[in-house]
């Protein structure tokens, strides 16, 4: 049920809903059109692993988050506990695989439209007082990523309750706030074999290399400073 609130959040406005349905006017998902073209990330990130990464397995979580939620609501039209209980895995999977796709999208962009570049807001200030610099930031989400056992995501992130930003990794497709309400995903970088695998084959490290010369700081920096505010 989080999910479902935290996926209509605002911040995910892009993600847009695909229709309405039942007496309670249920609401679901629709895949939401990348900022950019499949080929724009090389050859950081290859066109065919753009396409396949977006049109196969984020509309595959899609497409299950939705057949959950109309199971659920009409799960709860019913009164079956048992069955809006059996749910919440399928919930929690295929919701998080579209909250953290919807994000990974925005944390890309093409090197000619400022991909890589630095942050030199408040969030590279915060990030210097976090981790000693922004190389040392780049390394230690390196190594949690490529030390993930299994698929997952590495995130660098705002604890808003410590205030200051830190480095989380979650199992599967686990969103965020799975390891605290109070963390505010700054950039999210998927680690599953199907993000890289048909570039990299099983080298993950080489991946989370090149990953950083498509980073989109402008826009982490962008929901650091609204969240911090």
């Amino acid at each position: 049920m989080a999910l479902r609130a935290l996926a209509a959040r605002k911040s995910l406005a892009g993600s847009g809903f695909q229709r309405i349905l039942g007496a309670r006017g249920l609401q679901t998902f629709s895949l939401p059109d990348l900022p950019y073209d499949y080929g724009a990330l090389e050859p950081a990130i290859s066109a065919e692993i753009m396409q396949l990464h977006h049109q196969k397995h984020h509309q595959a979580y899609i497409t299950n988050y939705n057949k959950a939620l109309e199971q659920l609501d009409a799960a709860i039209a019913k009164g079956d506990a048992s069955a809006v209980v059996k749910l919440q895995s399928a919930i929690k999977f295929n919701g998080g695989g579209h909250v953290n796709h919807s994000i990974f999208w925005n944390n890309l962009s093409p090197v000619k439209e400022g991909g890589g570049e630095p942050p030199h807001s408040s969030l590279g200030w915060a990030i210097d007082q976090s981790f000693g610099s922004f190389d040392a930031l780049i390394t230690k989400m390196n190594a949690e990523g490529a030390g993930l056992q299994g698929s997952g995501w590495v995130w660098l992130a705002l604890d808003k309750e410590l205030k200051k930003v830190v480095v989380e990794t979650t199992a599967n497709q686990d969103p965020l706030v799975t390891k605290g309400a109070s963390l505010v995903p700054l950039l999210g970088i998927d680690v599953w074999e199907h993000a890289y695998y048909l570039q990299y084959k099983n080298v993950r490290p080489d991946y989370l290399k090149n990953i950083w010369k498509v980073i989109n700081w402008k826009y982490a920096s962008q929901v650091y400073e609204k969240e911090s505010a």
